[in-house]
């Protein structure tokens, strides 16, 4: 039987450096107001300092390429959100309001990626399903959350914890989406926010009264 083993790629060193060029440079593109559709691949890779067909190389095209950029937002948001416990010791709203400042603050710095994968997603069905596909994931989990605390009696029996998951999270998103490109980096602006969004998750949804 032939193997299937994969063969390593050669330089995967130099391959990840090229990859971080083109993405730093199609990220500080993005931040001098450009708009992602109007963004051509042969502008990225001199931006980079690489070939076009370097382009191609790495990304199968441009939809390839920005889904790389939101994820690393994404992870970098979700990672923080799932370090919020409802059920740990302390102030458990307080905990959520920082996580929500976290967030803000990682929304702002990829505010142009964000707002690429807006533009893009209202034509190319790849890049929604993607966008879209990772909202999914974080329902879930907050699915979990409040059946783990329904539970533990500690949220309301009669909450439906997949409607309420679903409008905290696609709704949250929305609206920080909106936040990040309608406001300034204002740090009172930005803490109201915080706080306003973690106090109707935590009592629009995890206690919600009887």
């Amino acid at each position: 039987m032939p193997s299937i083993t994969r063969r390593r790629p050669r330089n995967p060193d130099g391959r990840a450096a090229v990859e971080a060029r083109v993405l730093a440079a199609t990220e500080r593109l993005l931040q001098e107001g450009i708009r992602f559709t109007d963004l051509g691949v042969q502008r990225i890779a001199a931006e980079a300092g690489v070939a076009r067909s370097t382009f191609y190389t790495h990304f199968r095209d441009k939809s390839e390429l920005l889904m790389r950029l939101a994820g690393t937002m994404r992870e970098s948001s979700f990672d923080r959100t799932g370090d919020w416990d409802p059920g740990a010791p302390g102030d458990p709203l307080t905990s959520l309001t920082e996580v929500f400042a976290d967030v803000i603050r990682i929304y702002r710095t990829y505010a142009p990626v964000l707002a690429a994968i807006t533009e893009v997603a209202a034509y190319d069905e790849v890049v929604r399903e993607y966008w879209a596909a990772g909202l999914e994931q974080f329902v879930a989990r907050t699915v979990d959350l409040l059946r783990v605390e329904q539970r533990a009696g500690r949220t309301p029996a009669n909450l439906d914890v997949t409607t309420a998951s679903r409008l905290i999270v696609l709704g949250g998103d929305r609206f920080l989406a909106d936040h990040v490109s309608t406001t300034s980096a204002d740090p009172d602006t930005d803490a109201a926010a915080a706080r306003e969004l973690a106090a109707m998750w935590w009592y629009g949804a995890y206690r919600r009264p009887s």
